[in-house]
């Protein structure tokens, strides 16, 4: 919040508070463009004289004198969620019947930190600040249980759901898959919405915005303690693994206090993006849990779920022989037990929106617009899980598939050179499991989504992964880029830098070593030729390790780096290999990013478009070269053209050796130029197994 404190050397004057006064036609919607949100509530009072007395009483910040009344005076765009006095008193009767405090007013506080936390928790979970940039949210533009893009003061992003009448639009609420009803939240006034004024606009609450701040650990004992009809058994296992602590974290304090008080100084400026360069404010941890409902388990043990004991499941998990290779020791919190590997596979590190289960940018035949646009083709999204590390994929079909998001789904494509890249079958071992995306619930370091069907990493999925070419988008390596809000940033193109690692580890999976200067660029509006948009971009006497996704089986395995060369910034570098980031060898001649297409050593030759025989003879000779074309899956820019058809956007073969997917392997690379301003880019990897790009029978697709 520190950064509203400059914002109001430009305040405006509050002369219309008391002095306009207007006539309320009820029937319709309104706009009063001669008033600020805050004059407008003023002018308001016998509705929102509560409201507006806590929007005086709370400060922007700890650094700041400055009220929140006063920011609603100022220039902006802010979407205000305001309470009506008698919601106020609703939720103080709320606290008071909870044992908070000791009556239903504010004198029932028995402490001034618990007041002020209050006072906090109503202002600032009810305004959204939109900057300069974006405009503030009318009904409009809401999605039925959809995030909104950009979050409250509190940092939390709120969720609308619509209700049976399209008009009853619920904040936070939760809807009832079969029935249509809403639970929780708080409902938006049918008549009082939409008021848009100079700098924002307003909509009326029955009930004050405020978001639960459990977590999921809090969330799984609660399951426990009330014997949750959803989740108890999901709850019981997570709970035995010694997984509680874990699931408790939300916010890292160490980098909050970090950032407040200055200790890790900005990166410079990005030598070619130099504007809206920033450290991450905070560091959030996220979760995503797929959870069996309780009513899977008591078809699968043959009990009812407040009998189902935590050593039922993993005898079933047993004699199912779905790890045959972990161990039966009892020790549920050892990674190598066969109960904690089953459990740890339904976890991911990171926090997971419905909209962002899987991100559609600029697949072949979409590009970002999700006012008009349809999904066109497959797209989907690479994970590792929690435990012992081991991959899941993300799946959302796009024309003619089922609707909705599926885990380990591989169906039969259609992905000939000539082909469309739809579905054409799917065996139904393969289907994969549907992941409910309306039923979830939403604690505030995590999701967990419903799914009815068991979710394991056993043989058969594992030969799946493994008779794929795997393409994981880099960024999807750090499930930090996602928790904190910087990856896939729809409200604009942020340039993060992150620290070294000397200072701070902020990114897990990276040893980013001193003289490196690191960053995410988001690709948001920028029209770059990078998958999904976003990049990496490092500059400065660069050195990093990178820890890698697990492979699915053992085996020879390529690695492919892809690389969009048309900067004329791009740089050069060492390329190193293995399981032991201390004694890592080279491979190969270092990797120069500035050569693309246009390159002699390459043999580029655009596609025929008639012959496809020597379409691929040509693949084969820059294949004998380490060199491929880029993907057909993915358009560059903002056209239609496709990666495969840009000679700027190519694939490196970097590395080609049998690996174990009980080893962990990394990439280091060390820039070999003295111009410290060349950059060193990464859009997406590649594993590709031997089976799959020397396979003479289906040789593997262009797309």
């Amino acid at each position: 919040m520190k950064k509203y404190a400059l914002l109001f050397m430009g305040v405006l004057g509050l002369a219309m508070t008391q002095s306009c006064k207007e006539d309320i036609d009820m029937s319709d919607r309104y706009t009063f463009t001669q008033y600020t949100v805050s004059s407008y509530l003023s002018s308001h009072d016998t509705t929102y004289s509560e409201y507006y007395r806590l929007l005086g009483e709370v400060k922007i910040s700890s650094r700041s004198q400055s009220t929140v009344l006063q920011l609603m005076g100022a220039r902006g765009n802010f979407t205000v969620f305001a309470p009506t006095n008698k919601a106020i008193q609703t939720y103080l009767d709320s606290l008071c019947s909870k044992g908070l405090i000791t009556e239903p007013t504010w004198e029932g506080f028995q402490s001034q930190e618990t007041l002020d936390s209050i006072r906090k928790v109503i202002v600032f979970n009810s305004i959204i600040d939109s900057k300069d940039n974006n405009e503030a949210y009318q009904t409009s533009s809401f999605k039925d249980g959809e995030e909104l893009l950009i979050s409250n003061l509190y940092d939390r992003k709120l969720t609308v759901v619509f209700g049976k009448d399209p008009d009853s639009l619920y904040v936070n609420g939760k809807k009832d898959k079969k029935t249509g009803e809403i639970t929780d939240g708080s409902l938006i006034d049918l008549k009082n919405r939409d008021i848009v004024a100079i700098n924002g606009c307003i909509h009326q609450m029955h009930q004050v915005v405020a978001p639960s701040n459990e977590s999921v650990a809090d969330i799984l004992k609660n399951y426990i303690d009330l014997k949750d009809e959803r989740f108890l058994v999901t709850a019981k296992m997570i709970e035995a693994c010694g997984l509680f602590d874990t699931l408790s974290k939300v916010k890292d304090e160490v980098w909050e206090q970090m950032y407040l008080n200055e200790e890790v100084a900005q990166l410079p400026k990005h030598p070619t993006e130099p504007n809206d360069n920033f450290l991450p404010e905070h560091r959030y941890y996220g979760y995503t849990i797929f959870a069996e409902t309780n009513d899977v388990w008591e078809k699968k043990i043959g009990k009812p779920a407040t009998e189902i004991t935590v050593e039922d499941i993993k005898d079933w998990v047993v004699n199912q022989n779905l790890y045959p290779n972990a161990k039966d020791n009892g020790k549920y919190n050892d990674p190598e037990n066969v109960l904690n590997q089953f459990v740890t596979y339904h976890i991911l590190p990171v926090k997971l929106p419905t909209n962002k289960l899987v991100i559609h940018y600029n697949e072949k035949g979409y590009r970002y617009n999700p006012s008009s646009n349809p999904y066109t083709i497959p797209t989907w999204e690479l994970h590792t899980t929690m435990g012992k590390r081991r991959l899941m994929k993300l799946y959302e079909g796009g024309k003619g598939a089922p609707a909705g998001i599926y885990i380990n789904r591989f169906p039969v494509l259609d992905n000939g050179r000539r082909g469309t890249y739809h579905e054409l079958s799917c065996d139904a071992d393969k289907e994969g499991i549907q992941v409910n995306t309306t039923e979830y619930e939403n604690p505030v370091n995590a999701y967990i989504y419903p799914i009815n069907e068991v979710l394991a990493y056993d043989e058969a999925t594992r030969e799946n992964f493994q008779k794929q070419r795997l393409r994981f988008d880099v960024s999807s390596f750090f499930p930090e880029f996602m928790n904190n809000d910087i990856r896939d940033n729809r409200v604009k193109a942020v340039v993060v830098g992150i620290p070294e690692t000397s200072k701070y580890r902020y990114l897990e999976d990276v040893d980013i070593m001193d003289g490196t200067l690191f960053y995410y660029l988001g690709g948001y509006n920028r029209y770059w030729n990078n998958w999904q948009g976003d990049e990496l971009n490092i500059v400065g006497s660069y050195e990093m390790i990178f820890r890698l996704p697990p492979v699915p089986m053992k085996g020879i395995y390529e690695i492919r780096y892809a690389v969009q060369n048309n900067s004329g910034q791009r740089g050069m570098c060492q390329v190193y290999f293995g399981s032991d980031k201390n004694r890592m060898p080279a491979v190969g001649i270092p990797l120069d990013l500035r050569i693309g297409g246009t390159h002699e050593l390459l043999g580029w030759t655009a596609d025929s478009p008639t012959d496809d025989d020597l379409n691929a003879e040509n693949d084969k000779k820059m294949r004998n070269n380490g060199f491929m074309k880029g993907a057909e899956n993915y358009c560059i820019g903002s056209g239609t053209v496709t990666a495969r058809a840009e000679k700027t956007t190519t694939r490196r073969i970097i590395v080609r050796q049998e690996m174990n997917p009980d080893e962990t392997y990394y990439l280091k690379f060390k820039t070999v130029l003295s111009d410290k301003n060349k950059q060193f880019y990464m859009d997406y990897i590649e594993y590709c197994a031997k089976e799959v790009y020397d396979n003479p029978m289906t040789p593997e697709d262009i797309w």
